[in-house]
């Protein structure tokens, strides 16, 4: 058993977010206009694993640091602060043909608050992290996605380390 003490602590620095830079990882969901007809800049949602359930997640605050990282398989989550409060993620694109995140390939990024993120099928996540006390969430998934769909890695399990966020 890892004792928190023996870890190493690697630092993730959020970059900016950036529809290129996000690619791998998902696509950005921006305020539009009133009545804009679906185009490229619309997310493309894979809801098709099951029901859709759409819910406001209350999330304390539970610090800035992660040793454990998920994937879901069968939904492209999304997430938005519903506070318009900025919060960050660490992601690290999806591969099926692997078991685990290529941790060369880990990324922090800052979500302004009024953006919402849309994951790729098996993107690798840790997050939502924040400052405020609390931040409630819009979350799209699946109705069973927690108990179906959850697939964890630990970091510190694996690589003896756990990763927290330096936000300057």
């Amino acid at each position: 058993m890892t004792t928190k003490d023996s870890l190493t602590v690697r630092t993730l620095t959020p970059e900016p977010l950036s529809r290129d830079a996000f690619a791998p990882f998902g696509e950005l969901i921006e305020p539009s206009g009133y009545g804009k007809p679906f185009d490229d800049q619309d997310a493309r949602l894979d809801l098709s694993g099951g029901t859709p359930r759409l819910y406001i997640m209350r999330s304390p605050h539970h610090g800035m640091e992660f040793e454990r990282i998920t994937r879901h398989r069968k939904v492209t989550q999304c997430l938005g602060a519903r506070n318009d409060r900025d919060w960050v993620i660490a992601v690290a694109p999806p591969d099926d043909a692997r078991d685990a995140p290529d941790a060369s390939r880990l990324k922090a990024f800052r979500i302004p608050g009024e953006t919402t993120i849309k994951l790729h099928l098996g993107t690798w996540h840790a997050g939502p992290y924040f400052t405020w006390d609390y931040v409630d969430f819009f979350n799209l998934e699946l109705a069973d996605t927690n108990q179906t769909d959850s697939e964890h890695y630990s970091f510190a399990d694996s690589h003896g380390c756990i990763y927290r966020f330096d936000i300057g």
